[in-house]
């Protein structure tokens, strides 16, 4: 009789333990539960950013570092087993998209600015070229007035006073001839060619118009140069000399 009294009050107080056991857990796991949610909801509310107080980009390291002190996990963890607050990820994609824009601003600016210097390196290999080219301008437009000279020494002999001329002169002449024949050679080599515009049109850029000619006393158009009076000189295709014309007119 007594065995069975004690065996009634051990298995009393045990299910009196065990049911205290049991709502200790229970409380300790929904304070648990309070706690990681209220950690989420603090972890959801804060702000993040990419950029520290003066705007520098945060390096991959230190924004997981601030990522794991909002969830309260250790360095060491993985990030299989932190739970990423939903804004940290937000902010993730949108500096990724500002990225993206920031990359396509720059790539257009490299490329004009590539362009850019490529035009100026053309118009630098140009500018020697012509500097090259164009050294002997000034020395040329010089020696055109020895060419004029030249053509009226020669224009001025007619072929009818070289028949009845002296050996002397035929000499004379023959020398000047070939002096002008040997600086037009000279001039053709360094791209100085001469230019008698008689019947074309008249080119302001190319001749100059020094006096005008009836179209009744004329062989051309109207518009068209009927006489020269000196010709002109082109240069690398450069007028170095305007041409001096009559030009036909109605």
């Amino acid at each position: 009789m007594l065995s069975r009294t004690i065996a009634r009050i051990g298995s009393v107080v045990g299910r009196s333990a065990e049911t205290g056991l049991l709502s200790r857990s229970s409380r300790l796991s929904v304070a648990l539960n309070s706690t990681q949610a209220a950690e989420s909801s603090n972890a959801s509310a804060e702000k993040f950013e990419l950029k520290d107080a003066k705007g520098v980009r945060l390096s991959g390291d230190a924004y997981a570092n601030i990522v794991r002190e909002s969830v309260g996990a250790k360095e060491e963890e993985q990030w299989q087993i932190v739970q990423v607050p939903q804004p940290a990820f937000d902010a993730l994609l949108k500096e990724y998209d500002g990225l993206i824009e920031e990359s396509k601003d720059w790539k257009d600016r490299y490329t004009r600015a590539l362009a850019e210097t490529e035009n100026v390196r053309r118009r630098g290999m140009k500018q020697v070229e012509d500097t090259k080219v164009f050294a002997v301008q000034g020395f040329c437009k010089d020696l055109l007035e020895v060419a004029d000279i030249l053509d009226l020494a020669v224009d001025s002999v007619k072929e009818d006073q070289l028949k009845t001329a002296s050996p002397e002169m035929k000499t004379l002449f023959d020398g000047v001839k070939m002096t002008k024949t040997v600086l037009m050679k000279t001039f053709a080599k360094h791209g100085l060619r001469p230019s008698n515009p008689i019947g074309e049109a008249f080119d302001p850029n190319l001749h100059e118009a020094v006096f005008q000619v009836p179209k009744e006393q004329s062989k051309h158009e109207v518009g068209h140069i009927e006489h020269v009076m000196k010709i002109g000189y082109i240069l690398k295709e450069r007028p170095v000399r305007a041409a001096q014309v009559g030009v036909v007119k109605e």
